[in-house]
């Protein structure tokens, strides 16, 4: 894969978007030729049905004559897209062939976008367990909270097959790799700091918890209403759940409280950090601001008060994006035959995807380009091999 990334992204117009999504950005091609009577006898009729019989007495065929084993089902219900918001499935769709080009491209994995008419659990969960033939892993996208970590949960225990919400784990797991090298850089072992997160939807849930499985030494998640407490008696489960695991100190208030004597903040929400909350931070801080389009503070800004600065943008230094994340964790846990993606397989990505800085890390190189072409099978091997030493 060769991408070019010098090109001037300002001069992209609407009407290039639109000409290159015109009928879709995706097609299927054929492996087999089918240029004579022999070929159509082999791949279609009569040929065909001797596969199907075979795999109806020996099921295990189905993994090895089909491409199910190796097909990624990107499935959304189009509540939660970009900064779009509840859209609905049709208007997701242009997204999710996105999100399928990027496997294509990044990870060599097919893959289908499956975009659902309903919002009910119940209903996209028995869906998506009534097509399991059809595919070899399951990507979430762009599903509301808190209705996704249902989804989610009960996908995983249904089925045999890795199951992840990127928009959840995909976003830990670059987080904690960019935490990784800017806590180097600033030389501090992660057991010491402390984190805050704005923001405690689906993809701040994800990233506390896995913070926190690293090895994070506390936490402070905040939501609209101020810091998440153990005092709090207006929380649902899943934030009574962080409640008990982080604020070690229960400390109360809005962002400057939580921000005073804070080494990392991350921002995950619309809220922007007042300049006089962030200069409440330690000496050194690190501020990860990945609002899109917008961040919550600028970097010129955030570079007043701290030592690392990172967006979710691409022309700032320090991108955190998900494709490098994804498309490995996927290719890992298929080529290792992994039926879950698990939390030592999210940490040891994260180690992989920031072990590429190497030598040459700075405070504007903590984690490695989206378009490095080193990240996909570095975090597939971590991933494969965290997957073989559980088994």
């Amino acid at each position: 894969m060769s991408v070019d990334s010098t090109q001037d992204l300002s001069k992209i117009t609407d009407a290039e978007v639109f000409e290159a999504h015109e009928g879709g950005k995706l097609s299927v091609i054929s492996q087999m030729p089918l240029r004579s009577k022999r070929d159509l006898s082999i791949a279609y009729t009569p040929g065909v049905a001797k596969v199907s019989q075979a795999i109806a007495d020996d099921p295990a065929k189905h993994d090895s004559h089909t491409w199910a084993s190796r097909l990624v089902a990107v499935v959304s219900d189009g509540t939660a897209v970009l900064g779009l918001g509840n859209i609905g499935a049709a208007a997701s769709l242009p997204v999710m062939e996105g999100k399928c080009a990027l496997f294509k491209e990044f990870a060599g994995l097919n893959s289908i976008p499956l975009v659902l008419e309903t919002t009910d659990v119940d209903e996209i969960v028995d869906t998506i367990i009534r097509l399991r033939p059809s595919f070899g892993a399951v990507n979430l996208e762009d599903i509301s909270a808190p209705r996704c970590f249902e989804i989610e949960r009960r996908l995983i225990e249904a089925l045999d097959i890795p199951v992840m919400h990127d928009d959840q784990h995909g976003t830990a797991v670059v987080v904690l790799a960019a935490l990784i090298g800017a806590a180097r850089y600033t030389q501090r072992d992660l057991s010491a700091l402390k984190v805050v997160i704005s923001g405690a939807g689906s993809a701040g849930v994800a990233v506390t918890k896995l913070l926190l499985q690293a090895g994070v030494g506390d936490v402070i998640v905040l939501d609209s209403r101020g810091t998440i407490h153990r005092e709090r008696d207006d929380l649902n489960a899943t934030k009574a759940e962080l409640a008990a695991i982080t604020n070690h100190e229960d400390v109360m208030g809005g962002l400057a409280e939580a921000l005073d004597g804070a080494d990392v903040v991350v921002g995950l929400s619309s809220s922007k950090f007042d300049e006089e909350a962030v200069a409440r931070m330690n000496k050194d801080a690190i501020i990860f601001a990945l609002s899109n389009p917008n961040p919550e503070i600028m970097p010129q800004d955030a570079k007043k008060y701290a030592a690392v600065v990172a967006t979710g943008r691409s022309d700032f230094p320090n991108q955190i994006n998900n494709v490098l994340a994804f498309p490995g964790i996927f290719r890992g846990a298929l080529d290792s035959g992994a039926a879950k993606i698990t939390e030592q397989m999210k940490v040891a990505a994260a180690h992989a995807i920031a072990d590429l800085v190497g030598e040459d890390l700075a405070a504007d190189y903590i984690i490695p380009s989206a378009l490095d072409e080193r990240v996909m099978p570095a975090v597939a091997k971590a991933v494969g091999a965290a997957a073989e030493s559980a088994q």
